[in-house]
């Protein structure tokens, strides 16, 4: 949600951001006047309150002779109070309804849609192969590690199992992130999948993606597409102490996505699935050190995909491609050769204040004041990152190379058909 002050004082960035975004700038201007027929209205209603209290104060002292009259009055003035404090209401309802359609103001991303981002660096040597390579699907099944069939037979299309080496690959893959959090400071938690839609709301899935969540209505409850979400609801309504720093957390979970809208692209494999594994980074901190922890959490992301030896590449994902409450993301995309091109592996976004002012998450500053919190977060593992690694580790048998920091989970030097 953005920050009403902000809105105020920096007006024209917000414009500017709306239409980076591919947005509708009206909107800023179309709050602006709302929020100015809020403040009216709060005016209106505290001086009714004044002058109701007076009132009150003048009937105590009045003659039982002049009371009546003035209880008349006061039945008038309690009745304009009433009417004052519904306008209040609604006028600060028509806010709330514009703040929620307004994304986070960008900070730095460059303006366009999904293929308008800048390429920030290249990382590791794209391998050449002296024969014809296998996709990730092909090689999981020869190498009985990936069952789609099966997968598609209990789950529909877009499940499937991962079976011994490749359950353990996998395995190996979110311990070796856990731990690489654990050492960077993160609490590693197990958090729940299922969240109520006001947490689901308050992190902004609600907003734009809702159509890519599982909702079960029965329970009024929604699947998490990250933990993201868990996380961000963690310290919902709460001042936090960030006296002695950040609080980072890392969660583990299962994760469902509908994929709705995505038929016919990319349904081979497990590139984009109904279900998968991964731990996502979540860090709470001042407003100050948000850019420099976004930073932080990249380098983390960086230790991981070497430690599982892939090439990537990291880029800036321009403003239309953000998602309502990131203000800045940074992708890093590994090469998978059978599409000959680099595929998203993970993302990390500054979500500057916006979660936490729809969460009211705040924390004291050091003069005692309470002020919003900014979070970020960051994937450090998924089970997306086997396409990558399959394929860039594969040899001419069929084979695949487990990447040497997996090998004590999966307990092989070579993956054989």
């Amino acid at each position: 949600m953005i920050d009403l002050k902000f809105l105020r004082e920096h007006a024209n960035d917000v414009r500017e951001s709306q239409t980076a975004r591919g947005e509708d700038p009206s909107l800023v201007d179309q709050l602006l006047a709302a929020d100015e027929q809020r403040r009216e209205a709060i005016q209106a209603a505290d001086e009714l309150r004044a002058e109701q209290k007076a009132f009150g104060k003048k009937i105590g002292q009045a003659s039982p002779e002049e009371r009546p009259a003035l209880l008349e009055g006061s039945n008038e003035l309690k009745a304009k109070v009433k009417a004052a404090e519904a306008k209040q209401a609604e006028a600060e309802q028509a806010v709330q309804d514009l703040q929620y359609k307004i994304p986070n103001p960008i900070q730095g991303a460059p303006a366009g849609g999904e293929e308008d981002f800048v390429v920030l660096e290249h990382v590791g040597e794209v391998p050449t192969f002296d024969f014809e390579v296998k996709d990730h699907l092909e090689l999981g099944e020869n190498l009985g590690i990936i069952d789609m069939k099966r997968g598609t037979k209990v789950g529909g299309a877009r499940f499937y199992y991962l079976v011994g080496d490749g359950a353990w690959m996998q395995l190996g893959m979110m311990m070796l992130a856990a731990q690489k959090a654990r050492e960077a400071g993160f609490k590693v938690m197990i958090p729940p999948v299922l969240v109520r839609p006001d947490v689901m709301q308050g992190t902004g899935f609600l907003d734009e993606h809702d159509e890519e969540i599982y909702y079960l209505e029965r329970d009024d409850l929604y699947l998490v597409g990250t933990s993201e979400v868990a996380l961000a609801g963690y310290h919902t309504d709460e001042i936090i102490d960030l006296s002695d720093g950040p609080l980072l957390y890392a969660g583990w979970s299962s994760c469902f996505r509908r994929e709705a809208g995505s038929y016919g692209k990319d349904t081979r494999g497990i590139l984009r699935v109904h279900q998968f594994d991964k731990l996502e980074m979540f860090a709470y901190c001042k407003p100050e050190d948000a850019e420099a922890m976004h930073q932080k959490l990249l380098g983390l992301e960086r230790e991981m995909l070497a430690a599982v030896e892939v090439p990537y590449r990291i880029i800036d994902v321009a403003a239309g491609d953000l998602g309502s409450s990131a203000a800045r993301k940074f992708d890093t995309e590994a090469w998978v050769p059978s599409q000959d091109t680099y595929r998203e592996l993970t993302s990390t976004s500054n979500c500057t204040t916006f979660q936490a002012r729809r969460l009211s998450i705040r924390y004291r500053d050091e003069n005692g004041k309470t002020q919003t919190v900014a979070t970020l977060n960051g994937t450090l593992a998924t089970t997306r990152w086997l396409v990558a690694i399959l394929e860039n580790n594969q040899q001419a048998d069929g084979s695949v190379k487990v990447p040497e920091a997996l090998r004590p989970w999966v307990g092989k030097d070579v993956l054989v058909p």
